[in-house]
């Protein structure tokens, strides 16, 4: 997906191209697009026997499509179970524990602000 976001549209072989030293097999990329073609992901237009790939979501979309499953899976569907969890568990040093704070706190007044 990371690679199809960049370049925007591709066949398989321009997908590899992207990759770095050492590229995956062709199958192996073939494969994982087809998945990803079957999942809605991405979409394809025909060209004879080849196909060219595109995302069917942007990266935001994609991410936080991909978190709430995250977050519903390994965390109890508990935000504040995630961050506890990556806050603990991570070498954080102060600055970064603070900048999560502040982050936290912009969320919280936005928050206060749409319940007034």
């Amino acid at each position: 997906m990371q690679i199809l976001w960049e370049i925007e549209k591709g066949f398989v072989k321009d997908i590899i191209e992207h990759y770095p030293d050492p590229k995956p097999p062709y199958n192996t990329v073939s494969t994982i697009i087809r998945i990803l073609d079957q999942k809605e992901f991405v979409g394809h237009k025909s060209y004879g026997n080849s196909f060219q790939y595109y995302p069917l979501m942007s990266k935001e979309e994609y991410s936080h499509k991909f978190m709430k499953k995250f977050v519903k899976n390994y965390f109890e569907n508990s935000l504040s179970n995630m961050v506890y969890f990556f806050s603990k568990n991570q070498d954080l040093n102060i600055e970064e524990v603070d900048k999560v704070i502040r982050m936290l706190e912009e969320v919280k007044k936005q928050k206060q602000q749409e319940n007034e």
